[in-house]
């Protein structure tokens, strides 16, 4: 088991980790009910997208002896109606100015971001808009 989900109620849940016992807690939108005061689930859907690409990247990186580290996402999600759902995820990354990139290694980080588990997981009408900022 990969976690366990508890309805809290008040339209919330506790989402716990089996394996480190740590937990996150959700609340419905407050354009759905909700109270607004915690990730929604569908939030944890775009920041897990975001949290995939910089992982997958900084697994590729540290191979190749390049650091990410301080490189930000800002994840930006847009609901559609009929039916209700995502329909498109932003993710702006920006990459810190002490690490210069080469034309190459930003094409390999591009093909990571675009390739990593979440990505590929995620319904091909899902609208997934990448950005890059890389340091000058």
């Amino acid at each position: 088991m990969t976690a366990l989900v508890t309805y809290t109620g008040d339209l919330r849940t506790t989402c716990t980790h089996t394996r480190s016992g740590s937990a996150i807690e959700t609340d419905a939108p407050v354009d759905n009910h909700g109270k607004g005061e915690r990730f929604s689930p569908t939030d944890l859907v775009a920041t897990a997208l975001a949290a995939c690409i910089v992982t997958t990247i900084g697994i590729a990186t540290s191979v190749h002896e390049l650091d990410i580290t301080a490189a930000e996402c800002e994840v930006t999600k847009i609901m559609v109606s009929d039916p209700r759902r995502i329909g498109e995820i932003r993710v702006h990354m920006r990459f810190p100015k002490s690490q210069p990139f080469t034309d190459k290694q930003k094409a390999i980080i591009e093909r990571i971001a675009r390739t990593c588990p979440v990505f590929e997981s995620l319904h091909p009408d899902l609208v997934k808009t990448m950005m890059f900022d890389w340091p000058i």
